[in-house]
């Protein structure tokens, strides 16, 4: 499903407009169906872009009820960002049927402030409104690196396990087990990878290193999103290319099912 908002972003917008970009590196004909570990996505099912209004309050509750729907459809849903404020009403949804899960989150910032420049749904944000709301739901970070004393107080409060990025660099890994719903924000990535985001962060993870997480976990991904590619900083769809591997890898995951150790 596409999520075509970008309305509580702060610096840059633009990533309102990646979802049919990626949409079409996913299927692009240089390409096969196939994932690494040998999932047919012949079979994926494309739910198309949810329309949104730009009034945060609105548009939050629509991509709630958009994903809600999915659910109660049967599906597992992915989505493709947009801005990571995002993975808020999509959690609410999952949330109301799966109240205790984890959530691995990949990215270059916390997205833990209480709020930010007076916004406490922006993009800086969505995942302290959702541990506030959702008792039974365990926060993993990976690839940190540019926490502020502030949100270094709400992993304290929230009781996050956050792996910064130079814990990863000397060999750190998550442990996630049980319902994951996964979340990658693609500047977790360093950009030598993944240029094409709002808030460019040097000193962050691969391609290989963020595939390898996935390919590894041994919990079940009940949901995920890809957010924060804004192709109007990109080079050459770089990015969409990046965020496609990254959407199809997950997707192969969710139907293998998880690593059996």
């Amino acid at each position: 499903m596409g999520v075509p908002y970008d309305a509580s972003s702060s610096f840059l917008r633009g990533s309102a407009a990646a979802p049919p970009l990626i949409r079409q590196a996913i299927w692009s004909p240089a390409g096969n169906s196939y994932t690494e570990n040998g999932a047919d996505l012949a079979g994926l099912t494309d739910a198309g872009d949810l329309a949104l209004s730009d009034v945060p309050e609105l548009a939050r509750g629509q991509i709630e009820m958009g994903v809600g729907a999915l659910l109660a459809g049967g599906f597992q849903p992915i989505a493709l960002g947009g801005d990571h404020s995002i993975t808020y009403p999509i959690l609410r949804a999952i949330t109301a049927e799966r109240p205790t899960l984890t959530i691995l989150h990949i990215d270059a910032h916390g997205d833990l402030y209480d709020h930010f420049e007076g916004d406490c749904y922006s993009h800086a944000c969505p995942f302290a409104r959702i541990l506030e709301e959702c008792a039974g739901v365990r926060l993993v970070q990976v690839g940190i690196r540019t926490l502020t004393p502030h949100q270094r107080a709400q992993l304290a409060r929230f009781d996050v396990r956050c792996i910064e990025m130079h814990h990863f660099a000397a060999g750190r890994r998550p442990a996630v087990d049980g319902p994951v719903y996964l979340s990658v924000d693609l500047d977790g990535l360093d950009p030598a990878f993944a240029p094409g985001v709002s808030h460019r962060e040097p000193g962050g993870l691969t391609v290989r290193e963020v595939l390898t997480m996935i390919h590894q976990l041994t919990g079940t991904i009940v949901g995920a999103d890809v957010v924060e590619y804004n192709p109007a900083q990109d080079v050459g769809g770089m990015t969409a290319t990046v965020a496609a591997k990254v959407v199809r890898e997950i997707a192969g995951q969710m139907m293998l099912g998880p690593v059996v150790k």
